[in-house]
């Protein structure tokens, strides 16, 4: 690749829903021999009826990443096209979270994306052509109330894939970034139970005004005024189709109003007056 577009199989994490289901699909009708994976086949029949193969790859877990890649490589050659889209969002206090949801976090989010990078890119090399594509947020570039470890998980994605790109230009081999801003998928669903999972050690819970606010922040996501700039799944998948079929791909794309204007405020606002900001739109408490 790196200057041509797709022919080769293309991997795709996290297909059981949203954003993954959707690019499946798109990818199949733009040509692409495309491999849907999610931890649980049956969550892709539909997929499979489609006529798009599918695979069980649980990113947590290096055998099966290992397993995925070698059933690929085996059926349609190197994988030229890797698209890292599974991934969930852990929020709540800081305090509050166990570590082992906060490694579950980064294993998902990050490390898994970080081996299957590693499994493909031999193949990429030999054949002096590949493209990468790592599913990020706006969240990777900014931050919001509640979702520390979420987010740390996004800049840690956006850090790795700003330093691959350097190391593997000389293979013709591009990497990629997707920063949607809100997406109306179930993500919002479990970023929202996270919060309130969060357990006090205290009688009275010292953060119950601060998480109120956060999980109420999801519900106006998707059906509060701003819901109608809400992106949806096949929206993502489009710009995901763009991003591997054109012949030379931005570095990021960064995707919806909402995201836009965050990452501006972000970058113009100081700290404390960004802080401000945030915790007026939240009501958080001071």
């Amino acid at each position: 690749m790196g200057g041509s577009t797709a022919t080769g199989p293309a991997l795709i994490t996290g297909c059981s829903s949203g954003i993954g289901k959707a690019t499946a699909l798109r990818l199949h009708d733009a040509g692409v021999r495309v491999y849907a994976t999610a931890r649980r086949l049956e969550t892709m029949a539909d997929l499979a009826a489609a006529g798009i193969n599918t695979l069980a790859l649980d990113v947590t877990d290096e055998s099966s990443a290992i397993a995925a890649v070698s059933a690929i490589e085996d059926d349609a050659g190197p994988v030229e096209v890797l698209i890292n889209n599974a991934g969930y969002g852990l929020y709540g206090p800081v305090e509050q979270l166990p570590m082992d949801k906060i490694r579950e976090q980064f294993d998902t989010n990050f490390f898994g994306p970080v081996r299957l990078i590693q499994l493909v890119l031999p193949g990429m090399r030999q054949a002096r052509r590949g493209r990468i594509l790592n599913v990020s947020s706006m969240g990777g570039r900014t931050t919001l109330p509640g979702g520390a470890f979420y987010h740390a998980s996004k800049h840690a994605l956006e850090a790795l894939s700003d330093a691959l790109r350097m190391e593997v230009k000389q293979f013709a081999i591009d990497v990629v970034l997707i920063e949607p801003g809100p997406v109306k998928t179930p993500w919002n669903d479990v970023a929202a139970a996270s919060v309130t999972a969060a357990e006090s050690a205290d009688d009275a819970d010292p953060y119950a005004e601060y998480k109120a606010a956060v999980t109420a922040s999801f519900a106006t996501a998707t059906t509060g005024p701003l819901a109608r700039l809400a992106s949806s799944p096949e929206d993502i998948a489009a710009v995901i189709a763009r991003a591997v079929t054109t012949r030379r791909p931005r570095t990021r794309y960064l995707i919806n109003p909402i995201a836009k204007a965050s990452v501006a405020m972000k970058a113009v606002l100081p700290d404390r007056a960004h802080d401000a900001a945030l915790r007026r739109q939240y009501g958080l408490p001071h």
